[in-house]
């Protein structure tokens, strides 16, 4: 007798939960292994937003969009090098 093969849902809840906790697996041959796996990522700590977007578009991305809240504008600074100071003080 066969091992009975892992089931579309069981599948596609495998994708669900490696995408929430940021971890991969292995692609389970048979429903016992996608059981397993399912077990061990529900057991997982989810990921944060950031981490996620970390993971899925690389480090440039993600670093350079929480970067600009926090971007310096070229009008908000008065002088060069060592003498700049802010423009407008709070």
């Amino acid at each position: 007798m066969s091992p009975k093969l892992p089931s579309s849902r069981q599948l596609s809840y495998l994708k669900a939960l490696a995408d929430r906790t940021g971890q991969t697996f292995t692609y389970p041959r048979t429903s016992a292994q996608a059981a397993r796996e399912i077990r061990r990522l529900k057991e997982t700590k989810p990921s944060t937003k950031t981490e996620r977007q970390l993971e899925r578009y690389g480090d440039t991305q993600a670093i350079e969009a929480m970067q600009d809240a926090v971007a310096i504008h070229g009008f908000e600074v008065v002088g060069f090098g060592s003498s700049a100071t802010w423009s407008q003080r709070p």
